[in-house]
């Protein structure tokens, strides 16, 4: 697909506009007019004195339609102002050629909730729906669901304090790589033997985070651990791991320790009972679908029945917080075979379940192979629909909400909890409420200063055997939060 930009400088938002229509296109932005070839979509802006034209086409073989507005240059010049008259035109086009309506409208960013939560602040609540609904285009069902979504994270919200500060360690091995993943991890088959020293090094930066948190006087709010799959150690490597923040950090106000166990074909009861042990509270299993033909599909080694079992294990062991995963769109998948999977998922009284809608990023193995699902966006929209139906009535409400590029009908990711079983960590990372440090290979620290929208990261190594390999330059990086931490504070 050929984008072509005349006039402005807003390719960056054209070419994500472009993409919640043609995911799997590649596009070839280019500043000045080009042979269209079989896809094309133009945007101009061309500034007249008083005035402002704004100016698009879209050409798919025969197919060809335009469109454009004249605007006071005032008016063109408020903040991003020109940039959304643009959108709202090419999406117009872009419904017609396509005959779908993505219910996001023109929002193709991360985090909606935090829009919303910034738009009320300004213009008032109202103000700021209407501005939703008529400005981003986003539906009446949206609209609602971010409401409900940012009144709901609030309480949350409201807890943190200038000093406070989450912690995530990464484990970035898996038992196998899921076919529509991207993240940094690799296959135990293949990097089993790293996982010994890893283990050792992260312990390591664990306890030199600490340090630098208690410098600083910083006040732990939540800690994740995430990946790939934690619960791809052995329950003694799991048990070091834990035990690594339990002893550095001060977690007399902690409010939060999850795991994502994930896998649940990696989870025994020796790994519950040494993550119980260790001072772990919320648990994360997670399925993604119970349907065994689906997963095969999507390269994962369990099956359904084991998924049931970890559950039951997991309870025995004593975990009362306990979050299950899905994911809408997922291949060979149904609506009614999704609708069949949350009905079961139900039945078994999690304290909070989060669906996901299928993103497939470049890294993920469908995309490097060239193969491709055959997602429909309409399908994976009726199977969230379902699932918001159905939690709502089943006494979940939603407490966090984010967007990822490339997902299937351009749809988003809720977290549905009961009272009280929210995850802070989650609620704190998507709205950046604070700062979180981080630890391990492909994890990014970002240090926020309080009461501002400052921020800034610091990037681990992203493979496992260059963190290690690199391990003393990167511990290094840890002082860096304290210069930030300063510069803030000057």
């Amino acid at each position: 697909m050929v984008l072509m930009i005349e006039g402005h400088n807003f390719h960056y938002e054209m070419e994500n506009l472009c993409r919640i229509f043609f995911p799997y296109e590649k596009i070839k932005t280019v500043y000045e007019l080009a042979d269209p070839g079989d896809l094309a979509a133009y945007t101009g802006v061309f500034e007249q004195g008083d005035t402002t034209l704004v100016r698009v086409w879209l050409q798919m073989g025969d197919w060809r339609r335009e469109a454009e507005q004249t605007v006071p240059t005032v008016q063109a010049h408020k903040e991003k102002e020109c940039e959304r008259l643009l959108a709202v035109l090419l999406y117009h086009l872009f419904t017609q050629l396509c005959q779908y309506t993505p219910k996001w409208g023109i929002l193709t960013g991360v985090r909606p909730i935090k829009l919303l939560r910034r738009l009320s602040e300004e213009m008032g609540l109202e103000s700021a729906l209407d501005y939703f609904q008529n400005g981003l285009l986003v539906s009446p069902q949206k609209t609602e669901k971010s409401l409900h979504t940012m009144e709901n994270e609030q309480r949350i919200l409201s807890l943190s304090r200038p000093e406070s500060f989450s912690l995530y360690l990464s484990i970035p091995f898996c038992p196998t790589r899921c076919a529509y993943c991207s993240f940094v991890s690799q296959s135990v088959e293949r990097a089993a033997r790293l996982i010994p020293e890893y283990v050792d090094l992260l312990c390591g930066e664990v306890k030199k985070t600490a340090q630098v948190a208690r410098d600083l006087g910083l006040r732990l709010e939540s800690v994740y651990i995430g990946g790939g799959t934690p619960t791809t150690l052995t329950a003694p490597q799991l048990s070091r791991v834990c035990q690594s923040v339990t002893e550095n950090f001060d977690l007399s106000v902690c409010r939060e320790f999850t795991v994502e166990a994930g896998r649940p074909d990696t989870i025994t009861p020796e790994k519950l009972t040494a993550l119980q042990k260790s001072g772990v509270a919320r648990l994360s299993v997670n399925p993604q679908t119970l349907r065994d033909e689906v997963l095969r599909e999507i390269g994962r080694r369990h099956t359904s029945m084991q998924t049931f079992k970890a559950f039951e294990e997991a309870r025995r062991a004593g975990f009362s917080n306990i979050n299950m995963d899905l994911i809408v769109g997922l291949p060979k998948d149904t609506v009614e075979g999704f609708e069949s999977t949350l009905e079961q998922i139900i039945q078994l009284d999690p304290e909070s379940i989060t669906i996901h809608a299928l993103s497939l990023k470049r890294s993920s193995r469908i995309n490097q192979t060239g193969v491709h699902f055959e997602n429909d966006a309409e399908t994976a929209g009726r199977m969230l629909d379902y699932g918001d139906s159905r939690l709502a009535q089943s006494g979940y409400f939603p407490y966090y909400l984010y967007r990822q590029s490339r997902m299937v009908g351009n749809l988003e990711n809720t977290g549905w909890s009961k009272p009280g079983c929210e995850s802070y960590y989650n609620v704190y990372v998507m709205d950046e409420t604070h700062t979180v440090l981080a630890c391990g290979a492909g994890a990014v620290s970002k240090v926020k200063e309080p009461g501002t929208d400052n921020l800034e990261r610091i990037f681990n190594f992203k493979f496992p055997y260059e963190y290690i390999s690199r391990y003393p330059e990167m511990i290094v990086r840890k002082d860096r939060v304290k210069e930030i931490y300063d510069e803030f504070w000057k």
